[in-house]
């Protein structure tokens, strides 16, 4: 009885959150001109993707590629804050807990838009104007151009809730110069405006008023190739002069970065911070040692297998690795700790790197015979 009565609470709550209690749509998908346009239409939640979304915008996106009439396709947010903060983590988590079919179909549904994206035949034009992590990042890191502005934060936070960098981070991370990525994927630091670029996350740099004069002028492209897009973002680049003067935030500590985090294992990363002892790698350490250690053994692998993998491969891989996590310990407590009751102190099992063993590592790798992903 009690556990029907949860799962009705559960499905409520799910529809409550994946509704929005006025009528607005959670996407908004338009032609203009030469341009499809997909909004983002989730403000107050920062425009966290659901699954209702991700089911709207996968097929209009396959539309669009196969419309003559169609020559780009443009993705942005609404409300100023962010452009797409990630996933509906706490949808996810409700579903997970009771063994809702949600847990699947989310992962399965997003891992099929970015590979859509990645695979998108007309040029992709992503504007991330504001907060752009985990699942925003996801459905416009694959694209061919991002538009990041002054206003933009960039982050992948996944191994602070028991989770790993997914929608692909196996395949972008890794690719990024020297160890960026691998840094970026398991501390979750921030980058804003025009690390963004200088990371080469994005593409081009516009100041965020200027987004509404772009997505005019990429609209009013008559029969557009990619090289003409990429001609007008780079006129809007060049002519864009806010923080030009600064130097990348991690440019001084890149040596480091790429010494410390070329190591094979976790616990030789953290033996490199531990003997480095400078305040960077102790800060480094610091955050790392907040992170589920589940979380970074799988994310290290992750990347070290994914920098050769195709994206298909990666996003097969990653929906394993998602399904694992749904059945672990550290995302419900993950998503507790930060998400939930707000205390910041999750209690991780295993608790130390060495718990997590080689064996369990492996298993969270392993196909799923018929469960898994099909692009």
């Amino acid at each position: 009885r009690l556990k029907a009565l949860n799962r009705l609470q559960v499905i409520l709550q799910h529809l409550k959150m994946s509704k929005q209690t006025d009528s607005t749509p959670e996407v908004l998908l338009e032609k203009k001109g030469g341009a499809g346009i997909i909004t983002l239409n989730r403000p107050k939640a920062l425009n966290a993707l659901n699954l209702s979304m991700i089911q709207q915008i996968y097929p209009q996106i396959k539309t669009w590629e196969q419309d003559p009439e169609t020559f780009l396709i443009i993705i942005k947010g609404t409300g100023g804050k962010a452009f797409c903060a990630g996933g509906d983590i706490r949808a996810i988590t409700e579903a997970g807990k009771v063994g809702d079919k949600l847990s699947q179909d989310f992962f399965r549904g997003e891992y099929r838009l970015n590979n859509a994206i990645g695979t998108c035949k007309k040029p992709y034009v992503a504007l991330i104007d504001g907060i752009t992590m985990g699942g925003g990042v996801g459905v416009s890191i694959h694209g061919h151009f991002r538009v990041a502005t002054e206003k933009t934060l960039f982050a992948m936070p996944e191994t602070a809730i028991g989770l790993f960098p997914d929608v692909g981070g196996g395949y972008f991370l890794p690719r990024l110069s020297g160890k960026i990525g691998y840094y970026l994927a398991l501390t979750g630091c921030r980058l804003k405006g025009r690390d963004v670029l200088k990371a080469g996350i994005a593409t081009h740099f516009v100041e965020s008023e200027k987004l509404p004069a772009l997505e005019k002028d990429l609209i009013a492209l008559k029969s557009p190739s990619k090289e003409k897009i990429a001609d007008l973002l780079n006129s809007y680049h060049t002519k864009c002069t806010v923080d030009q003067e600064k130097e990348f935030v991690l440019d001084e500590h890149m040596e480091k970065i790429n010494s410390l985090f070329s190591a094979n294992t976790m616990e030789e990363i953290v033996k490199k911070l531990k003997q480095d002892g400078s305040p960077f790698a102790m800060k480094q350490l610091e955050t790392i040692n907040k992170m589920s250690p589940t979380s970074l053994k799988l994310t290290l692998r992750q990347l070290r297998e994914g920098a050769s993998m195709s994206l298909q491969e990666v996003l097969r891989m990653e929906y394993r690795l998602s399904q694992a996590c749904m059945k672990g310990h550290d995302f419900y407590e993950g998503v507790r700790a930060v998400l939930i009751d707000k205390d910041q102190s999750p209690k991780w099992k295993p608790a130390a790197l060495e718990e997590v063993s080689d064996e369990f590592v492996d298993n969270c790798f392993k196909p799923l015979g018929n469960d898994d992903l099909k692009l």
